[in-house]
């Protein structure tokens, strides 16, 4: 059934919004207010929680990936007065780096959890299936809200929102997101419209991933008892993609009609198998029958095995009402019809295929690596220095646990010949290098009882002969690991991982030397006290310790470098640029740690480890064609204004 579209302008217009708070969600923030982003929540439920009642609040996200699921705010927006769920994808808000924010709903440790009823939206009804036990829970929460600039995806919906028991007037809006769901890359159920206020999907890329039973990339179920004159559901600029349909309407034993408009959207679905298949019943589905669904299609593309279908009663596909308006074009299986007023494209449409693929955004806040190489393998800690004039590296030997003490050892070697220049200190990896006054001191942790323990100087004035001596000495009960030390204006500065047990996980101390012989260590100074915080690497510039460090990316098994700064060793800032180095490359892992960096020929060499912290680890170098003062300063803003 075709007819004519007429322009809906009233109810495609973004909602007004009356600002009245505006919250903050940072994994670099302190967990406290979210006022602001050194104040900021670490998780979005906890910003959701403290949405005030009334609408206009704002929650703006800094791009990072947030492992929850089933996400409920504490009160819905108002007309005039959404509340709003932003991605400061370019750092325009304050956040200061650029990429996708990720709310990832799969499970920390095993990934993809594809339950009913799991996913980024909180939604459940007890009782639909025996296994259904969980009380019923509402998505009316979300009613007038906007989110924006999401990357969703992990569990059985994406930004799918079902009001279950609550079938009430309901609006979302959802723009510039990519919302990807085992049943649901995203929609609207169980609800009833506002004429004038829609649901509108714009410019997103919404994917289901599953071919069987109830899925659909887009869907919509809206409980009208007859057919509206306006759509319910508006999909602007959307690709929709899914292997069993890309827009369905309704379910089994389900009775009520949707309208749906897609405007400049592109509606693919995967599945273009034979006839004596298992071929899609169409791109778009009317579930029951298929005088509940009627689509409004302008400017718009569909590919897939045919144009309409319903699962249940199959011969009445052509009663799906059909409205178009402009070019909507087909590409269907060749044995298959297309409605009067579409065009038939015999050709593929190169250009809608390629729609499919979300964006990629990357971080360009920080300076970019020019190149980036492996240097060895089975290999972890190195530290670079520069000696009379060469390159150097030296690299810690050790087995990945365990051991005896002789497989302990450090390894000085020339970078441009690869030859060994020295090999020392039995029994000690976890090292550093620094080169001061003729004399290459090496700091390092001593291998014993199967543990590690103290911080240990070696030195040489030749690379043959050592000197060493126990410069920081563990407490009871306490490890110490890594360590680093750079020269600073009145003297030297070490950092140095330990794992008391007072701090979480890993943290960095520090201690202080006129000499660089004996060493006061600074009780107070700490960075980590709330956060993972290995493998320190210290650098000091324009009146400013630099600090590289290594974070777990909790609740993941995954290990990214960061970078803070601080002039007083207490108070500490960190990059709102940050991560400076992450596993990308398809041989890093899940691991980006042990960073150590050296400026040589006036560029900056960053060696850092990749790997899966577990039984492989192997060293790789990102070479920066500028010096290392100007790189590190590059990581933080130039007008003071904190960025933690």
């Amino acid at each position: 059934m075709l007819g004519i579209l007429v322009p809906l302008s009233v109810c495609l217009a973004s909602p007004p919004t009356a600002q009245r708070l505006t919250l903050y969600v940072s994994k670099l923030g302190d967990n406290s207010t979210g006022r602001s982003w050194a104040t900021a929540f670490r998780t979005l439920q906890s910003a959701l929680d403290a949405v005030p009642y009334g609408g206009g609040t704002r929650i703006v996200v800094r791009p990072d990936t947030y492992m929850e699921a089933n996400l409920h705010p504490a009160h819905p927006g108002r007309s005039g007065a959404y509340n709003e769920l932003i991605g400061d994808t370019d750092g325009k808000l304050g956040g200061g780096r650029k990429g996708h924010v990720v709310i990832d709903s799969g499970d920390p440790s095993r990934g993809f959890k594809s339950c009913d009823w799991w996913g980024p939206i909180r939604a459940t009804l007890k009782g639909w299936s025996p296994e259904h036990t969980e009380e019923t829970f509402s998505a009316i929460g979300w009613d007038r809200w906007r989110l924006s600039g999401l990357y969703v995806t992990g569990g059985d919906g994406g930004l799918m929102f079902d009001c279950t028991n609550r079938v009430e007037p309901f609006t979302v809006i959802v723009e510039d997101c990519v919302s990807i769901g085992r049943a649901f890359g995203g929609g609207v159920a169980s609800c009833l419209s506002r004429p004038d206020e829609p649901t509108t999907f714009r410019r997103c890329k919404l994917w289901a991933l599953d071919w069987w039973g109830d899925t659909a990339a887009a869907y919509v179920r809206v409980e009208n008892k007859a057919m509206p004159v306006k759509p319910d559901v508006v999909f602007e600029d959307c690709v929709m993609v899914s292997p069993q349909c890309a827009l369905k309407a309704g379910n089994y034993g389900f009775h009520s009609c949707s309208r749906v408009r897609a405007t400049r959207c592109a509606l693919i679905a995967l599945n273009f198998s034979q006839p004596a298949g298992t071929p899609t019943d169409g791109i778009i589905q009317s579930v029951q029958h298929g005088k509940y669904l009627h689509v409004e299609l302008e400017d718009s593309t569909l590919m897939g095995y045919k144009v309409f279908g319903s699962a249940v009663n199959k011969e009445t596909a052509d009663e799906i009402g059909c409205t178009l308006c402009g070019s909507v074009r087909a590409y269907v299986q060749f044995q298959q019809d297309v409605p009067n007023g579409m065009i038939r494209l015999a050709a593929w449409p190169t250009e809608t295929f390629t729609d499919l693929i979300p964006p990629a955004t990357r971080s360009d806040a920080g300076p970019s690596a020019a190149q980036t190489t492996l240097v060895r393998r089975d290999m972890c800690e190195v530290s670079p220095f520069v000696w009379k004039g060469r390159l150097y590296l030296l690299e810690c030997h050790r087995p990945a646990s365990g051991g005896k003490r002789e497989e302990y050892a450090l390894v000085i070697r020339d970078v441009e010949t690869d030859a060994e220049v020295a090999r020392f200190a039995e029994g000690y990896s976890l090292a550093s290098a620094m080169v001061w006054r003729g004399k290459l001191r090496v700091f390092a942790s001593r291998f014993e009882a199967d543990n590690w323990n103290d911080v240990t100087m070696f030195s040489s004035a030749d690379l043959k002969t050592w000197e060493q001596k126990v410069v920081i000495q563990q407490e009871p009960g306490e490890r110490l690991f890594n360590s680093s030390v750079c020269r600073t204006r009145d003297g030297f500065v070490m950092a140095y991982e330990t794992n008391d047990p007072k701090w979480p996980a890993f943290t960095a101390r520090f201690a202080r030397s006129r000499d660089g012989e004996t060493w006061e260590k600074l009780p107070d100074a700490i960075l980590g006290s709330d956060r993972y915080a290995a493998c320190p690497c210290i650098r000091y510039a324009d009146g400013w310790y630099y600090v590289l460090y290594l974070e777990q990316r909790t609740p993941l098994w995954r290990f990214e470098t960061y970078i803070a700064r601080s002039r007083d060793l207490r108070n500490w800032e960190l990059s709102a640029a940050n991560p400076v180095l992450v596993p990308t490359a398809l041989d890093d892992g899940i691991n980006a740690s042990d960073p150590d960096i050296v400026e040589y020929r006036g560029k900056t060499l960053l060696y850092y480890a990749v790997g899966d912290q577990r039984t492989w680890m192997n060293t790789k170098r990102a070479e920066y064609a500028m010096r290392l003062g100007a790189w590190l300063r590059g990581w933080f803003r130039q007008d003071g204004v904190p960025t933690r």
